[in-house]
């Protein structure tokens, strides 16, 4: 996948790379010298707020799942630094954007259509709590005749 093509997540959502930003920093962890030397790290900023590819639905649900990662303003920021390539980072910060963006342009689930207890699910109900009052009217005191 070529880094400069646009990211189409369906009819409501794409991200355009010039809606991106990234720097590379240094990543943290193992890695020996080399972890002190080179930038392998990506952090990946999109600003979600003012995405002309989203439309408003896909937004704002963008926004509720970024959670922490998104700011203030509706930028979300993704740290990439499982891999020790800046190549293997930045592709991985960009297919965990596009999840995150395809998770909120799911549609909504339809709505639950309320249903009544059938007959006989009531009555085992009303009996199995007149059975509960037996058993708990016998744990009371016994009465000498």
């Amino acid at each position: 996948m070529a880094f400069e093509d646009n990211i189409v997540i369906g009819r409501e959502a794409v991200i355009y790379p010039d809606e991106l930003e990234e720097a590379f920093i240094r990543a943290s962890g193992p890695g020996g010298q080399n972890v002190n030397k080179v930038a392998t790290a990506v952090q990946l900023r999109f600003d979600a707020a003012n995405a002309r590819g989203l439309s408003e639905r896909v937004r704002e649900r963008t926004l509720k799942l970024a959670g922490q990662r998104a700011t203030k303003d509706g930028v979300i920021v993704i740290e990439a630094a499982r891999f020790r390539t800046q190549e293997q980072n930045r592709a991985d910060a960009r297919q965990r954007l596009a999840a995150l963006v395809a998770r909120a342009a799911e549609p909504p689930p339809p709505p639950r259509k309320k249903t009544k207890p059938t007959k006989g699910s009531v009555e085992r109900r009303l009996k199995a709590k007149a059975g509960r009052s037996v058993v708990k009217k016998m744990r009371g005191r016994v009465e000498s005749d």
